[in-house]
């Protein structure tokens, strides 16, 4: 096992290079090249602040050299092992050094802090989605497998191919025109993850006594309140999620109800709850374990429908406007971590095979 992961970490190394080069490649050979949005305000500048602008931006950036010395100085860049840069571009001695994922184009600051902060906000709607979709499929697919051709598996299956039919971007517009509306039921916000006054609010919510006149007001508070602003923009990301994965566990269920090792059970008195929880159960999350290797990626990379409709300030949303903008250095460096943590998921679901099925083995 040890020389497999050992292996596939190894691999990794091409595959990631190979996905970071299509991605500079395709910025660099797009109209304007890399630099066109650092340049598009020249002109209303007199003609030797662009010609200094534009030396400037080439001597930081490099955008006068070629390609290949381009992407190679921003391999060094993020190695941990490789050339010091000195000011002039020039490479001088091979060390070992903290990986460095540059400084954006546009926002002039390191793209480490850009991306620490959209990522809590990706990782708190991701994983609270993550959560809901695998609780609601298991326990849907085990009940509507056990209760195979009965009208309850009929008709819940027959509303999850709905649900999982419906685009996430109507369904969001819906949302908020029937349940934001102050027209309709204006019972959520219509975006953002807190309240513009979220950070005078206490923690969680409390009953506040007016002094004057004793009358008791309630608070939501900070937890309340980002719970509030996730309901919607976590319904559009649950729905389909679920519908999909509740319809692969059931036939996963009823493919391992009809195995031999379910008879022998059966046949030796084991009860059905402890038949379902114990034994057929673990036989059957192979298939979502290969669902979930793509589940660490979407945390990072985030959900641009959901958070464009609902004004989030996330992942997603940040990975687009940095294509938008040609910003190298941030589009690069989400590249490359979201391609990690993709090759990282499918190893790690690799090992999971392992543990959940003991007759899988990579020796």
């Amino acid at each position: 096992m040890v020389h497999y992961v050992i292996r596939r970490l190894f691999l990794m190394i091409p595959t990631l290079i190979g996905i970071t080069l299509v991605v500079f490649l395709t910025m660099a050979m797009s109209p304007g090249g890399i630099g066109a949005s650092l340049l598009d305000t020249e002109g209303s500048m007199r003609p030797e602040e662009a010609k200094a602008r534009r030396e400037y931006y080439e001597r930081r950036y490099g955008l006068n050299k070629p390609l290949y010395v381009q992407y190679g100085r921003w391999l060094n860049q993020i190695s941990p092992i490789g050339f010091t840069l000195d000011e002039d571009g020039t490479l001088g001695r091979l060390t070992l050094k903290w990986p460095d994922l540059g400084e954006s184009f546009i926002r002039h600051r390191p793209v480490l802090d850009v991306i620490l902060e959209a990522l809590p906000i990706t990782l708190l709607l991701n994983l609270t989605s993550a959560v809901l979709i695998y609780s609601i499929a298991i326990l849907s697919g085990i009940y509507a497998a056990r209760h195979r051709g009965k009208l309850l598996d009929v008709g819940t299956g027959t509303a999850f191919i709905t649900l999982w039919s419906l685009p996430t971007m109507w369904v969001g517009v819906m949302l908020i025109g029937f349940l934001a509306n102050k027209d309709y039921l204006p019972l959520f916000p219509t975006g953002g993850v807190h309240d513009t006054l979220a950070d005078t609010m206490p923690f969680l919510p409390r009953w506040v006594s007016d002094p004057a006149t004793g009358a008791a007001t309630f608070q939501r508070g900070w937890l309340l309140d980002t719970a509030w602003h996730l309901v919607l923009p976590v319904a559009c990301m649950t729905y389909g999620g679920f519908a999909f994965l509740s319809k692969l566990m059931r036939a996963s269920v009823l493919e391992s109800l009809s195995a031999d090792f379910v008879r022998t059970a059966r046949a030796k008195g084991v009860s059905e709850r402890v038949l379902l929880f114990r034994h057929v159960l673990r036989n059957s999350v192979l298939p979502l374990i290969t669902v979930a290797a793509g589940l660490l990626p979407s945390l990072l990379g985030g959900s641009l429908i959901i958070e464009s409709i609902f004004s989030i300030n996330g992942m997603g949303k940040l990975m687009i406007d940095a294509i938008g903008m040609r910003d190298r250095e941030l589009v690069l460096s989400e590249a490359f971590v979201i391609s990690l943590i993709s090759s990282l998921s499918l190893l790690l679901a690799d090992l999971c095979y392992a543990v959940a099925d003991p007759r899988v083995s990579y020796e």
